[in-house]
């Protein structure tokens, strides 16, 4: 059974895909005020999300969560590249975890306050 994975997006995200066609696939939560892509996972690429970061999670939704936010952040990178929410954007995550471990390890000893 697959997983799903919800990708967040804010203004700069937003702009960073128009154009691209997915903002149709765009959903809007809690009365339009979050904007998200909400994606499957094959079971495969669940496994080695888990299996690559310790503190990430399935929740009571099937949702994979607690993912180091340098994981968020290169999964986004990856969509806007590949303009594509399919397999080959988690495929091309999964390539940089050394280095996505790297930054989710200096994020433990500190993490920024929110633009506002």
């Amino acid at each position: 059974m697959s997983k799903l994975f919800v990708v967040l997006l804010d203004d700069k995200r937003m702009e960073a895909l128009k154009g691209s066609g997915l903002e149709d696939k765009v959903e809007y939560m809690f009365g339009g005020n979050l904007r998200a892509f909400t994606m499957e996972m094959p079971d495969e690429k669940a496994n080695a999300i888990m299996k690559e970061f310790d503190t990430a999670r399935t929740d009571s939704r099937g949702c994979i969560t607690d993912t180091p936010l340098a994981f968020n952040r290169t999964l986004f990178e990856e969509i806007a590249k590949a303009k594509s929410l399919g397999p080959e954007v988690v495929d091309n995550t999964l390539a940089r975890a050394g280095e996505i471990k790297e930054l989710a390890a200096k994020e433990s000893d500190y993490l920024p306050a929110p633009e506002i």
